[in-house]
């Protein structure tokens, strides 16, 4: 594939992108693939805090997206709401089989920015393992309306369509959530590097 047709392809909306993919176009698939993988990836981290349970999780949306490819209908729902619809679907199936074990964090931190030395690292890694911490806390309803708003950075109305309840619901959801982790938090301010100077 030229530069140039590449150029063009990457221009196109996910809608479109799939329906290429759906006649055969493996660059349209390559593209969406780049698109959203990593973002389904970060999404189900969150949920799960486990990287290598969130890779299973990733991959097996983007399978069930290329199953259902050839029967999409643009205009009906956009990508990203019906993957991360399936990407916490499968999710919260995978906690409830996990129940009444302990679920212990991923070792691997989020990719590391190889510019900050080793004590400004610690300290990411620190924040990121306490907000993971928090998270798992939370009810699982919660924790999943909290991650797409404020993490993944959906508005409102798309979070509703994700976890299928109203915005008045999600609203309340991430308000109680945002509360729960900033209790959670509050005594680690100066631990983790947020005490006021």
């Amino acid at each position: 594939m030229t530069d140039m047709a590449f150029d063009a392809l990457s221009e196109l909306e996910d809608d479109a992108l799939l329906v290429l993919y759906a006649n055969g176009d493996r660059d349209a698939a390559r593209l969406l693939t780049a698109r959203l993988a990593p973002r389904l990836l970060g999404h189900a981290q969150r949920l799960l805090g486990d990287r290598a349970e969130a890779e299973d999780v990733a991959q097996e949306a983007m399978l069930r997206l290329w199953r259902i490819a050839p029967d999409w209908r643009p205009g009906e729902a956009k990508v990203t709401t019906w993957l991360y619809r399936v990407t916490a679907n499968l999710c919260t199936d995978r906690l409830r089989k996990a129940r009444g074990g302990h679920r212990g964090l991923d070792e691997a931190a989020e990719p590391e920015d190889d510019r900050p030395g080793p004590v400004e690292r610690m300290q990411q890694a620190a924040r990121m393992d306490a907000l993971q911490q928090a998270l798992d806390s939370l009810p699982e309803r919660q924790r999943q309306a909290v991650v797409l708003r404020h993490i993944e950075g959906l508005a409102n109305p798309e979070i509703a369509e994700v976890m299928e309840i109203s915005t008045e619901a999600v609203e309340s959801l991430t308000a109680r959530g945002k509360r729960a982790l900033s209790a959670a938090l509050a005594g680690r301010r100066e631990e983790l590097g947020y005490a006021e100077e």
